[in-house]
């Protein structure tokens, strides 16, 4: 190969930013994976060739700024009723893709009774529930998911189970119920994990587009918070796949298949 020809096919485009990703700088905090599960939407929208036949709803939290980097129909809803919302939305178009992007305290806490009612009812959505341990943008409150023993400004001398109750696991939790068509936990923190996430995302948003209609999915990202945990973006890392993921293990808690329509 000379060095001309050897020149063009180092040129070669091997990878181009999802259109669905909008070219603006991101805000989030370093280390924060909130960017990376965006590319992970957006890729999946494109891949799909839904980018016109998609809308978004993201509630109260660092969430909310969804709008700012998807190039798609968006709806902002109050703290934690985005499955109430996307429920309205849902029955007016009944052939989009809709999903809402929530993190913990907004969908386990303030927003649990309408995500439960929602995965009951098996609404046709996906839910993408971003697992920080944390309120994020709020202040660092301790949250439902906030792990035992782990400092925040509303339990400054570490989560007891004694006075705070035990952290939730919302994958299992919903895996329960007969209305939830799929249910999983993954990770955004090494690129074999990327992956996975992307490929969960991608059956969490064709289950909604098969003739049954299948019904409601939950996608559980385990998530950094580099702030907020008071970590340097590579202990964080870590952290996530240590010890958050020693509680909250990654897996499939529930798949229904087309078959169990028929």
């Amino acid at each position: 190969m000379n060095q001309e020809a050897a020149g063009k096919s180092f040129s070669r485009l091997v990878y181009d930013r999802p259109k669905t990703l909008k070219n603006t700088r991101l805000h989030y905090c370093a280390g924060c994976h909130h960017g990376t599960i965006h590319k992970i939407i957006a890729e999946t929208i494109d891949e799909l060739g839904q980018r016109e036949n998609t809308i978004g709803i993201a509630p109260v939290g660092c969430s909310v700024m969804l709008y700012d980097y998807l190039d798609i129909d968006i709806l902002e809803a109050p703290h934690g009723r985005a499955p109430a919302l996307a429920t309205g939305v849902r029955r007016v178009f009944p052939d989009r893709i809709i999903f809402t992007y929530q993190g913990d305290g907004d969908l386990a806490s303030i927003g649990m009774s309408e995500v439960i009612h929602a995965a009951n009812r098996g609404e046709n959505m996906t839910v993408v529930f971003v697992n920080n341990t944390t309120y994020g943008m709020t202040g660092g409150q301790m949250a439902p998911t906030t792990l035992l023993g782990q400092k925040t400004t509303t339990s400054p001398y570490g989560r007891d189970f004694r006075t705070e109750g035990y952290p939730v696991r919302m994958a299992e939790l919903l895996a329960g119920l007969e209305g939830v068509a799929y249910s999983t936990r993954v990770s955004v923190s090494s690129p074999a994990l990327i992956r996975k996430a992307k490929e969960a995302m991608r059956i969490g948003f064709e289950l909604q587009l098969k003739e049954m209609k299948m019904g409601f999915s939950l996608i559980e990202i385990l998530s950094t918070c580099p702030t907020n945990w008071g970590m340097r973006p590579l202990d964080a890392q870590k952290r996530v796949l240590g010890e958050m993921a020693d509680y909250f293990p990654l897996g499939v808690f529930k798949e229904r298949k087309q078959a169990d329509f028929e």
